[in-house]
Parts: structure tokens; C-alpha cells; sequence
């Protein structure tokens, strides 16, 4: 399958400035970067396409030879230079995250650390936890423990022994970054020695063995706001992974679920019931006591004749709204109970009811049912 034009896809014209390029890449990785489509592959391969356009187009040298060879002169199928070694080898992905911090550096505040002498910001972490469903309903503070990376208490964060310091990495003078020739490009990656740190540690602090931090445990406070619903995220910042040497900790995600229910169901703010009612109740008309999510009793008036899957709705007597006073509605659903384990005056009594009166006024919905297949089998004998 032939690659896009590189211009096509930054939706650029080919006379583009350095200006219009990095602004058409900074709209479309915003709009296809893998961290805002999660588990969309189409979306993480548009990302890596505009990444290698902008990658080739930023740099004179490169967008000079792609506007003379095209994608041809990154591979390694065209003659030319020492040795025919063309312009293959390239290799565009190992500069993506690159090409993403200098076009958002400015808005990201650093966040993914890089060279001059900085330790990469500590990874995110993530925390699963179970609540019930009245928790979820009132809100709640709850206790958690966490066994995470933290500063080293020795080096405070230098990673260093006590008493030394890092000291300018030699290979590539603090920059962090080495430089090497490839063809008529110039490749720029991450200094091997210091790992793009920018400086390097001669004396590494035994109690952390040079990383700036060591793994402990601690317990913390979560406060669980009234209204949340199952897959709710509550972000702890800075209650992650430390980062290496000094640098800014990750954040703690912490992802909820609600733990099914006895005797309730919950849709979005609206909670559902069923609750079985007598026959006799049903029948005759009569009352029953229910309980709601806010720990209260609601009575509900049973209107004579009422059938299964009758609802009644309780305004106002469901779930909390996040961040709103407003309150879901309560339904009740009517499950007719046919009655069992009968004493021979119950049965004899029954009979007695089922004799007196005409069926088609005590049980219209059956009638009703049995006149139309008593139609059905009359119109299949015609």
C-alpha cells in the first residue's frame, strides 16, 4: 500500500513555513494521540504517520531530499552517495516522543522529562477499589495502602552518595542527547551513558543504588465524592511513582466499582426494585412498606387490582447527581406472588372464588389472551 503524500497528511501546502508545519502537527497529535483514543489502533497509526511526516518536514535537510526523492529517500531503495547507501536506515519511531515534547513542551510543563540534568517525571499508578452502592449514594472517606516508589531519604533524590554529587556527563557535555552522521543527515538520540539524564553519577547512594528513590508503603486518605458511578477515576496528583533523581512524582488514578446490590438496581441516578406483593394485597388493594437508598421507609399505596410489573415511582428517592443537589427517582416493581402450601380450607375457599362471578370480569388479561388464539386456530381451520 503506497504511503501518503507527507503534505497530505499535515494538510499542508508544499511552500509550508516551519510555522504552519509544527501548528498542523500540533492540532492532529492532539487530536489522535494514543492517550486520548485509548485502544483505537487506526487512531495510533495516524499518529505515527503524521509524526514521521513532521519528523522529516521540520528538518531542512530531510524535507530537501523528500522533495527531491520523495519517500524513496528513507528506503534504502535508491542509489547515490558512499558506498549506494541512499538515504535507507532511517528509523522515524524511536523520535516520536520527541517530536511530541518540542512542539507541546510549552504546555506540558516538562512532564516527560528530558536531558540537561533532570530525571524523567515518576509513572502514573493505578488503584482499584470496590465500594456499595449507599457509599456511592452519600459519598464516604476511605483508607487505602499503596506500596510505591518514594524519594530516597539518604541522597534526598541525587541518587548520589552522601557528600558527592552527579557531575556533567563527559559523552555528551550535560546536553543529553549525542549526535551521529548518516549519510548527509544528522541523527540526534538520547546520550547512551546517561540515558539522556544529561549527568552522570560516580558515587551511586547504596541505600538506592544511584535511582534517587526506594520502594515503601503508605496509607492514604480518598475522599469519595456523593453521586459517583461504577468506573469513576479520582486522580491523587502527585501520589504516584517518584521520579528518578529529584524529578516530579506520577499521579495515583484510582478507578471505582460498585459492588452489586441486594435488593436494589441502579441506572444512572434512577434506582429500580422489585418487590413481590401478596395476591391478596394485589387484589383487594392494600399498602406496603419499602425501603429506599438513603436508608429511609417509603409507603406505597397498592391500588386494588394491581398486576405483575406494575411500577411505582418514588420521585426524588433515588441516587445522588455528582456535583448537584438534584436526586434520581425510585421505582417499584410489582411482583404478583401466587400463594403456596395450601390448607384445605385456603384450596376449598379458591374453589369457592373461582366459581362465583364471570372470568371474563375477575381476569379480563387471561380472557382476553384465550379469545384471540381461540381466533387464531378458527381462521388456521378456515
Amino acid at each position: 500500500m503506497a504511503k501518503q503524500d507527507y503534505y497530505e497528511l499535515l494538510g499542508v501546502e508544499r511552500g509550508a513555513s516551519a510555522d504552519d508545519l509544527k501548528r498542523a502537527y500540533r492540532k492532529l497529535a492532539m487530536q489522535y494521540h494514543p492517550d486520548r483514543n485509548p485502544d483505537d489502533k487506526s487512531a495510533e497509526q495516524k499518529f505515527r504517520e503524521i509524526s514521521e511526516a513532521y519528523e522529516v518536514l521540520k528538518d531542512d535537510d530531510k524535507r530537501a531530499a523528500y522533495d527531491r526523492y520523495g519517500h524513496a529517500a528513507f528506503e534504502g531503495g535508491m542509489g547515490g552517495g558512499a558506498g549506494g547507501g541512499g538515504f535507507g536506515g532511517f528509523d522515524f519511531s524511536s523520535g516520536f516522543a520527541d517530536i511530541f515534547d518540542e512542539v507541546f513542551g510549552e504546555f506540558m510543563g516538562g512532564r516527560r522529562g528530558g536531558g540537561g540534568g533532570g530525571g524523567s517525571r515518576g509513572a502514573d499508578m493505578r488503584y482499584n477499589l470496590e465500594i456499595s452502592l449507599e457509599d456511592a449514594y452519600a459519598g464516604t472517606e476511605t483508607l487505602i495502602t499503596v506500596v510505591a516508589s518514594e524519594q530516597c531519604e539518604v541522597c534526598e533524590g541525587s541518587g548520589a552518595e552522601k557528600g558527592s554529587k552527579p557531575v556533567t556527563c563527559p559523552t555528551c557535555s550535560g546536553r543529553g542527547k549525542v549526535r551521529a552522521q548518516q549519510g548527509f543527515f544528522t541523527i540526534e538520540r538520547a546520550c547512551p551513558r546517561c540515558g539522556g539524564h544529561g549527568q552522570v553519577i560516580e558515587n551511586p547512594c547504596k541505600s538506592c543504588a544511584g535511582s534517587g528513590r526506594t520502594r515503601k508503603e503508605r496509607t492514604l486518605q480518598v475522599q469519595i465524592p456523593a453521586g459517583v458511578e461504577d468506573g469513576t477515576r479520582i486522580r491523587m496528583s502527585g501520589q504516584g511513582e517518584a521520579g528518578l533523581r529529584g524529578a516530579p512524582p506520577g499521579d495515583l488514578y484510582i478507578f471505582l466499582s460498585v459492588a452489586p446490590h441486594r435488593l436494589f438496581q441502579r441506572d444512572g441516578a434512577n434506582i429500580y426494585c422489585r418487590v413481590p406483593i401478596p395476591m391478596t394485597t394485589a387484589a383487594l388493594g392494600g399498602s406496603i412498606e419499602v425501603p429506599a437508598v438513603d436508608g429511609s421507609r417509603v409507603k406505597i399505596a397498592v391500588p386494588p387490582g394491581t398486576q405483575t410489573g406494575h411500577q411505582f415511582r418514588l420521585r426524588g428517592k433515588g441516587m445522588s447527581v455528582l456535583r448537584s443537589p438534584a436526586r434520581g427517582d425510585m421505582y417499584v416493581e410489582a411482583q404478583v406472588e401466587t400463594p403456596m402450601n395450601l390448607t384445605p380450607r385456603q384450596i376449598e375457599l379458591l374453589k369457592e372464588f373461582e366459581n362465583e362471578g364471570e372470568q371474563e370480569q375477575t381476569n379480563p388479561q387471561t380472557s382476553g389472551f384465550f379469545s384471540k388464539v381461540k381466533e387464531f386456530f378458527n381462521d388456521l381451520g378456515g
